[in-house]
């Protein structure tokens, strides 16, 4: 079955607890969690920059290097020349999103991403980058005239309806992925636990292409947002 938390939650709030005596509640998991996600990524990736060699370049940097080119190939088909510049913004949440994901297929780690406060935080902060974004290339004024629909007699109409359907994307992007993760994470557990010498590599092996698809419906989503926030009409 599932384990309730993960195996630093307890000596995280203990540690937590000693130090300060003002606050009587504990860290969340997914915060502890979260927290881990984000100290592998400080430590690894800066590790990893070191080894670059493009002599001898490692299979593990060419992985991230075919990684890498397919995203920007990503970035120019959906929001076009300009899409490189994006790079580096939907690279975290892909690095995030795909490590938190991964923790599932350890019994003792909890991942982040199937706690409905960390996908919604995701989505959050993914809108308020993407309408920013919308506001920095437009302007907020020709930015705003997208929610009043193509005649000015329908914007009473249209500005409600629009910005229902980009509030609605916050909902989209944190529910698709706390759903699908929680879910997949849930059934995991119940299925390694009835046959704990049979499925565990096809559950894993399933894990993985679960975190891999999560990840990328979240940032392919993404950019679709960005492209309809950016891109300029022409008139």
């Amino acid at each position: 079955m599932e384990h309730e938390s993960s195996i630093l939650y307890a000596p995280v709030n203990k540690l937590w607890h000693s130090v300060q005596h003002s606050f009587a509640w504990d860290i969340p998991d997914h915060v502890v969690m979260a927290l881990l996600v984000l100290l592998i990524s400080a430590i690894v990736f800066p590790l990893m920059a070191r080894k670059i060699s493009r002599e001898k370049p490692s299979h593990f940097q060419q992985m991230l290097e075919v990684v890498v080119s397919g995203l920007k190939d990503l970035l120019r088909d959906i929001i076009g020349h300009e899409g490189d510049r994006y790079l580096y913004i939907i690279g975290s949440f892909a690095a995030f999103i795909f490590i938190s994901n991964i923790f599932s297929l350890f019994f003792f780690l909890q991942p982040p991403t199937s706690n409905p406060n960390t996908t919604f935080g995701l989505a959050v902060c993914a809108f308020l980058y993407y309408n920013w974004q919308g506001i920095r290339t437009q302007g907020i004024v020709h930015y705003l005239k997208h929610f009043m629909g193509p005649v000015l007699l329908l914007a009473p109409l249209m500005i409600p309806i629009e910005i229902i359907g980009h509030l609605a994307r916050i909902l989209s992007l944190g529910m698709r992925l706390f759903g699908n993760i929680f879910g997949e994470h849930a059934a995991t557990g119940i299925f390694m636990g009835m046959l704990p010498f049979i499925l565990p590599w096809p559950m894993m092996g399933l894990g993985i292409f679960g975190a891999f698809l999560q990840t990328f419906v979240f940032i392919m989503l993404l950019m679709v947002y960005i492209a309809g926030a950016t891109v300029v009409e022409e008139h």
